[in-house]
């Protein structure tokens, strides 16, 4: 019995120890996610204002600062692995994600089509806000324009259209040419 108490108190030590090991480590990588995620916010509020006071599409700007912030985390992510000694996680992390997004991209294919469809409608600018537009049978007054849908006042009703459904279909605006 004095032999088993005796073997519990080395293995409860040697756990101590490598907590106490670990401690600094772990205390720098929630640091190092800290950092990151202080610098991904004043550079995200940094390209936000930038690229809206440079493009006409402040929905657009906001979508391409959230990317940038996005990516700096992951990279903040991936660093704090690095730092604790978790390389082959991070790798297993990365591997993990790609595979998700696969699965999760074939699960939400119509919101992401919807999705790439607002922003390349941003980026083409086919419309503005204000102009009159008709498509699928549909004629109104562009209100606003989202990443997912528009919405469109036609005789005092508001009708959202997918953004796919616009980009896929015959588009004809009233305002363009004069």
């Amino acid at each position: 019995m004095e032999e088993f108490l005796h073997d519990i108190a080395l293995h409860i030590e040697g756990y101590y120890q490598s907590l106490v090991d670990i401690t600094p480590k772990l205390l720098l990588a929630v640091v190092v996610v800290l950092i990151s995620w202080f610098i991904a916010s004043r550079v995200r509020a940094f390209a936000d204002s930038r690229l809206k006071s440079r493009m006409h599409d402040p929905l657009l700007a906001t979508f391409i600062a959230n990317l940038i912030k996005a990516a700096l985390i992951v990279v903040g992510f991936l660093f704090m692995f690095r730092v604790i000694g978790l390389t082959g996680v991070a790798q297993s992390v990365l591997a993990g994600a790609g595979i998700s997004a696969f699965i999760i991209g074939f699960a939400l294919k119509d919101i992401g089509e919807n999705f790439l469809a607002g922003i390349l409608l941003a980026f083409k600018r086919p419309f503005s806000v204000g102009d009159i537009i008709e498509s699928n049978a549909v004629k109104g007054k562009v209100v606003a324009l989202n990443l997912r849908d528009t919405q469109i006042k036609s005789d005092s009703k508001n009708i959202y259209i997918p953004n796919a459904l616009l980009i896929k279909n015959t588009l004809i605006n009233f305002n363009s040419e004069g």
